[in-house]
């Protein structure tokens, strides 16, 4: 009896085909899985913040796009100037410009000072911007500790900021040097320091008094700060950060995607420097079968110059250096044709890939500009998008939280007056409301491109306050009061200056019609 046999026919489709097929040689070995944000991100971020840092230490590359980013993003600082909703607040628009004149120089009364602002003394606001910023890149993110300081007649604020970096918030009883790093406190989740209730909300932070590792620092401590107040609802901590998955909340360091990448190149451009230097090195070997105890010709490296170990079996080399080898011994080295042609080509196709990966073009992460106007205009451009995104991303985190915390303390203390402010929220959304003046893009050609402004504004298609600020991140406002002082000094110089000219064109007059009258040419004297 025939047995009946039962063929599977396995049919691919879709992605079966392509990215997710299991058959294709290619991808057979390809096994990926991922799991969730605390498992791919917080159990490895002790090891990326610690990779990410050496780097940044090594300079180059990574050290470039850490500062790229930290001098076109916040710069000297990022200032605000109030724009308040006058007409919902019922002002016209001199009291507006009064109340926002004195907002402004109010806030560069706590802001302008290391120990007004900053709770250990060492910044203030507009460096504080710039260490906050760079350490959020270098760790994945950093921390503001809203800190109360008793007010002084000097200083009427007793608002402080206490910068965190990322390490010291972890979870109690962990050790903070990776692995498992997610706990429990009062029956609700902590993931690396972020206490989060069953819903999803964050609840609290868990600060470490000492960095981990520190075997100086003595026996740690956690502190448990609410992430905000009960009775204000103002946040009691700031946290800096971009998420790039849901349900995560701890930062990934901005290198982590091409540390590896970067690190080849570190790695293969010191191989290249030590080869090139060895290869610079004329040290002739001389075997004998002599007693090794005489003295060798020309004489070894000098003692005061020896920076390796007296080892028998170890031997220096340097420029023009006589070494004698034991009988028997010899030395033979390759060629190794320092350096090779193709190391600029690799370092900039890497380059390119690292750029793109991090969005900032080749040539503004290695700092060559060789291409063409339209060329390096388009970079700039593409880049542009890149950092006013990530400048408002800081803005939110830290910038406008700041600025609404002290503005708090400012309408309490009578220093500002803001009706309604406590009241309603509409009215306090329209005192805060501010923008953040920061560092302009620059300009590859200033004549087309003030020009090209210009011409925007002309037609509707941009404001002039728009303007100044893309041009050179002025204030138009502030430009026009300045130029309408400057104008009208100029214009009095012009005076006196046509006054000066004319008297001295008279004078020249008279000298001419009195030499006229003593019968010498009029040519000759106005020549």
């Amino acid at each position: 009896m025939k047995k009946n046999k039962t063929l599977t026919k396995i049919i691919n489709k879709g992605y079966s085909q392509t990215g997710a097929s299991t058959t294709k040689r290619a991808l057979k070995g390809f096994i990926a899985q991922s799991g969730s944000p605390n498992e791919d991100i917080n159990y490895n971020n002790y090891t990326l913040r610690q990779r990410s840092r050496i780097l940044m230490a090594s300079g180059g590359i990574a050290l470039s796009a850490i500062n790229t980013n930290r001098t076109n993003v916040v710069g000297i600082g990022l200032y605000p100037k109030s724009r308040i909703d006058h007409e919902y607040l019922g002002m016209s628009l001199e009291e507006a410009k009064a109340w926002q004149k004195n907002a402004e120089r109010e806030f560069s009364l706590w802001a302008n000072k290391k120990r007004t602002c900053d709770a250990i003394g060492v910044n203030d606001f507009y460096s504080m911007q710039q260490l906050v910023f760079t350490s959020k890149l270098a760790s994945g993110d950093c921390f503001g500790l809203v800190k109360r300081y008793e007010p002084t007649k000097m200083m009427p604020y007793s608002l402080r900021i206490h910068v965190i970096e990322a390490d010291r918030v972890c979870t109690p009883g962990k050790s903070g040097t990776g692995g498992r790093t997610d706990g429990r406190f009062n029956g609700n989740r902590v993931y690396d320091g972020v206490e989060v209730l069953e819903n999803g909300l964050i609840e609290a932070y868990h600060i470490r008094s000492t960095y981990p590792g520190d075997l100086n620092a003595g026996t740690a401590k956690w502190t448990r700060v609410p992430a905000y107040g009960k009775e204000t609802g103002l946040p009691n901590v700031l946290h800096v950060m971009n998420s790039e998955r849901p349900d995560q909340y701890r930062g990934v360091p901005f290198l982590a995607p091409v540390v590896e990448a970067v690190n080849n190149i570190r790695r293969y451009t010191e191989a290249e420097i030590m080869a090139a230097i060895i290869e610079s090195f004329y040290t002739a070997f001389i075997t004998t079968e002599s007693d090794a105890t005489d003295i060798p010709i020309g004489e070894a490296i000098p003692n005061d110059e020896m920076s390796i170990s007296e080892d028998d079996v170890e031997y220096e080399m340097g420029p023009a250096t006589t070494i004698k080898l034991k009988p028997g011994e010899g030395v033979t080295f390759g060629d190794p044709k320092r350096p090779t042609g193709g190391f600029t080509t690799f370092v900039k196709a890497v380059a390119t890939h690292i750029g793109a990966a991090l969005e900032i073009p080749s040539d503004l992460l290695e700092k060559s500009f060789n291409a063409s106007y339209s060329a390096s205009r388009a970079a700039l451009l593409e880049a542009w998008k890149t950092f006013r995104m990530r400048r408002k991303w800081f803005v939110s985190d830290f910038c406008d939280p700041i600025y609404e915390l002290w503005m708090y303390e400012a309408v309490a203390r009578g220093r500002l007056i803001a009706p309604g402010f406590f009241d309603d929220p509409l009215i306090r959304a329209a005192y805060l409301n501010c923008i953040w003046i920061g560092p302009s893009q620059g300009m590859l050609d200033p004549t087309k491109e003030i020009a090209a402004e210009i011409m925007a504004c002309e037609n509707g298609l941009s404001t002039y306050s728009d303007s100044a600020t893309r041009l050179n991140g002025s204030d138009w406002d502030a430009n026009m009061s300045r130029l309408s002082v400057e104008n009208q000094k100029l214009a009095e110089v012009k005076v006196e200056s046509s006054t000066v000219q004319e008297l001295i064109n008279e004078a020249i007059k008279e000298g001419i019609k009195s030499e006229d009258s003593n019968g010498t040419s009029t040519e000759s004297n106005t020549k």
